[in-house]
């Protein structure tokens, strides 16, 4: 009878030249869209590049709200799938990163926690990874400028800069997370100087590129404390965790009231470690969804995750690994322990208990894997590491020799 009765009404619908009904028409999200405006971040009001309070949201959202940034590449860039290396000298490192937001997360208060959950990332159909001198893990080996452009789909990356690979699409937001308060900004800066005091790495506030340039540009209002996006914070910001993946929950607690959510600097794809100084880097429109967890930033006081089968799903389904220890050549001192100023340090060819240096080991053996047995480059294996190769803890007791490892999926190898 009811089928009957639906076929019937669907005739009388087309005798009388009545449209089919549509799915599409029946919705029941708010969308809460900020878009992009103008070729570069300076040009569009819903783009910053310095962290502090005194910013001021570009939109409101409630929670559950659909909220869709659309974001910029990481190095507000002018290259296409055309530029070479030497295109790299006019790069602005001063612009790093753009950022979409803030917006205003209505209920939320400091003291909260914000649950963004990521529920959409659609690429850009171009991306680039990229060797900058005096940059990355190993900034003292690779001291040449390098470009790879990569042509992207819901699906793969691919680039005649590096024939034979197909990256698979596992993107994430690079960057995302909640303004500091005035207390957080105050802390962050008191403690990053004393790092530069001492020879630590550390970048202090810089006017010049800042943006709002009413609040952080030169002769802003807060000129002397915007904070720089390179570092991530207890904020979030520049994390590069690629496992916060389609449907996880990134946990942010909050230091203003609204949070002052952003987005930006979006990866198509990553190994652990980002190990050149850059993924594959795009610009993207990125879908997220929040939930105000009350009076929860008491207990969470740094990012977390929540997450399902995304790790799993990431893993390869073959893979080479190389192990490394905390070995160098006597005489050698990394550029990581340079601020220590420590003659032990370099007469030693074996440190103690040091992750970063096993790091080192391992990334510099699978490198010598990658050109020995694929035929690349060194240049082109170092970042064929930075997008598909993860850094991982082997082990963190066995004293001296603390274990890492670095873990090529060799699925990215096209047939």
């Amino acid at each position: 009878m009811r089928i009957r009765f639906v076929m019937a009404t669907a005739a009388v619908c087309l005798s009388a030249g009545a449209a089919w009904a549509d799915t599409t028409d029946v919705t029941w999200s708010t969308e809460v869209v900020i878009a992009k405006d103008g070729e570069h971040c300076v040009d569009d009001p819903n783009c910053f590049n310095r962290f502090h309070p005194a910013i001021p949201p570009v939109a409101h959202a409630a929670p559950g709200d659909m909220i869709v940034f659309h974001t910029r590449d990481a190095l507000d860039s002018d290259l296409t799938l055309d530029s070479v290396a030497d295109d790299l000298a006019a790069l602005d490192l001063n612009l790093v990163h753009p950022m979409t937001g803030p917006v205003h997360i209505e209920g939320a208060q400091r003291g909260d926690v914000l649950a963004v959950t990521l529920v959409d990332i659609d690429p850009d159909e171009y991306g680039y990874t990229v060797i900058v001198p005096g940059f990355g893990f190993l900034r003292d080996i690779f001291t040449e400028p390098f470009l790879v452009n990569w042509r992207l789909s819901r699906t793969h990356a691919e680039s005649d800069d590096m024939p034979g690979v197909r990256i698979p699409y596992e993107a994430f937001m690079g960057s995302v997370g909640v303004l500091p308060g005035e207390p957080e900004v105050a802390a962050w800066l008191e403690r990053e100087a004393a790092l530069a005091a001492v020879g630590g790495i550390a970048l202090p506030p810089e006017p010049i590129g800042a943006l709002p340039t009413a609040v952080c540009g030169p002769g802003g209002s807060n000129s002397d404390s915007c904070l720089r996006t390179i570092p991530p914070r207890e904020n979030g910001g520049n994390m590069d965790v690629q496992q916060m993946q389609i449907g996880t929950t990134l946990l942010l607690p909050c230091f203003i009231d609204g949070c002052g959510l952003f987005v930006g600097d979006v990866h198509y794809a990553q190994g652990d470690g980002e190990v050149s100084g850059t993924a594959i880097e795009m610009g993207a429109v990125v879908t997220v969804t929040t939930e105000i967890r009350a009076g929860m930033g008491t207990v969470i006081t740094s990012p977390e995750v929540e997450g399902g089968t995304q790790i799993r799903d990431m893993e390869p389904t073959a893979f080479y690994q190389t192990i490394g220890l905390p070995l160098k050549e006597v005489g050698e001192v990394p550029p990581p322990h340079t601020y220590l100023e420590s003659e032990k340090i370099e007469n030693l060819a074996n440190l103690s208990e040091d992750l970063t240096l096993a790091a080192r080991h391992a990334l510099i053996s699978m490198i010598d894997y990658i050109q020995r047995e694929h035929g690349l480059t060194a240049e082109q294996a170092y970042v064929l590491a930075s997008v598909a190769v993860d850094l991982r803890v082997g082990q963190v007791v066995d004293v001296p020799n603390y274990v890492m490892t670095a873990v090529l999926n060799l699925d990215v190898f096209a047939e």
